[in-house]
């Protein structure tokens, strides 16, 4: 399968049905690229990668971890991206068809140490890893690779404010100071231009998308925001831990983290930049018992003059280009099963029983466009490919 270019800089058209390997936004198969593309070097210069037709390689580091094998499945239909080498520490040696039989038909390399990887042949790294592990890893590898970061550890800018939350000093303090936050419909042309990309959390992507528009037109105010959120047990990752064991978890719900959630200040910072003054929530998540899923209802008060109408039609309106966001029609609940192993955001706004309020709601699958999905479409974006290359797999339903 040959790789599509990115098509960024041409007028948005009425997508075609084609085949993934010839989608690019807005335009009909590749064949037909070659001006557009002579004119898209002329536009960028030497910084255009020209990959017509050759893969590019990539790693994943902590492949054997729900986001790793995510990255894994969303790949196997990448027109552009091939993995090379995957590592897992603790299961070094192995394939990742014996941690993850789902995945078995893919012709993929053994796990090894993260210590005794080769990275001289490999253009872009996906990392995986748990959260304080990542920000030593990434200052060692070679400075040519372009790195989406899953984990916490460069989201936060102030390095002070990191060692708050996660009870240890940041470890890569210059690093961090390149670091580009990849929540890509709201950031997309500093990830474009990033060597590092911090992927941001899934109750943050979830969140933000709905209100840093509002925020940010002062259509809402940014006092009294409450957010009232629920994931599936995937969120809290594959290690063994005796509050995710079925029965803890089955046939009931429980709230966690509440005040202290280490997602507050990776909303608060984003939320602030979008309102250009400092904004505090009051958040508070829950765990259901599903695999995978996100809902996130927000209570929040609009501003004076402002009505439910207004809201939906910004939002509409500064989401109509994206493929990924999706603006429900008026008065449709959006529902976790409708986005489930896709990289879609559906979002929805509904006038509250009190007078000024309105209730947002955002949902996402965790796994996808709150992790992995989003990973991918940065680093579609960094390594100059169209944006939805590998995630137009539509939802899962039943």
């Amino acid at each position: 399968m040959a790789c599509a270019l990115s098509t960024s800089f041409l007028p948005k058209l009425a997508k075609p049905d084609v085949p993934i390997s010839c989608h690019l936004r807005g335009l009909g198969c590749q064949a037909s690229l070659a001006p557009s593309v002579e004119h898209h070097q002329e536009a960028i210069g030497e910084q255009t990668k020209l990959r017509a037709g050759e893969k590019i390689s990539i790693g994943v580091l902590g492949a054997s971890g729900y986001t790793g094998s995510e990255i894994v499945r969303l790949l196997a239909t990448h027109p552009c991206f091939k993995i090379t080498l995957m590592t897992a520490d603790r299961k070094a040696g192995q394939s990742l068809a014996s941690v993850f039989p789902h995945l078995i038909s893919q012709n993929l390399p053994n796990m090894v140490a993260v210590n005794d990887a080769d990275f001289s042949k490999v253009d872009g790294v996906f990392c995986c890893l748990p959260h304080g592990t990542t920000q030593e890893i990434i200052a060692g590898l070679p400075s040519n690779l372009k790195v989406v970061d899953l984990s916490a550890d460069f989201r936060l800018q102030d390095v002070k404010e990191y060692e708050e939350w996660y009870n240890r000093p940041h470890g890569a303090i210059e690093l961090q100071k390149q670091a580009v936050y990849g929540l890509t419909e709201l950031n997309r042309q500093a990830v474009i231009d990033a060597r590092l990309v911090a992927n941001p959390g899934c109750y943050p992507t979830s969140i933000q998308l709905p209100l840093a528009p509002l925020l940010e037109a002062k259509l809402i105010s940014s006092e009294s925001i409450i957010i009232d959120a629920k994931s599936g047990v995937s969120g809290a990752g594959r290690s063994a831990k005796e509050s995710n064991l079925y029965t803890e978890i089955s046939e009931g719900i429980n709230a966690y983290g509440i005040t202290k959630h280490r997602h507050v200040p990776e909303i608060e910072q984003g939320l602030s930049a979008a309102y250009a003054s400092r904004v505090t929530v009051s958040f508070t998540p829950h765990l259901m018992p599903m695999s995978r899923g996100m809902q996130s209802t927000i209570y929040v008060q609009m501003a004076d003059g402002v009505s439910i109408q207004d809201l939906h039609q910004h939002l509409s309106k500064r989401f109509q280009e994206e493929e990924f966001v999706i603006v429900l029609p008026k008065g449709v609940i959006p529902h976790t099963r409708n986005v489930r192993g896709s990289n879609y955001c559906h979002i929805n706004v509904f006038e509250d029983r009190i007078a000024g309020r309105a209730i947002i709601m955002s949902v996402i699958d965790n796994l996808v466009k709150g992790a992995s999905g989003q990973a991918i479409q940065n680093m579609n974006l960094m390594m100059d490919y169209e944006e939805t290359a590998g995630l137009l797999q539509q939802p899962m339903f039943p």
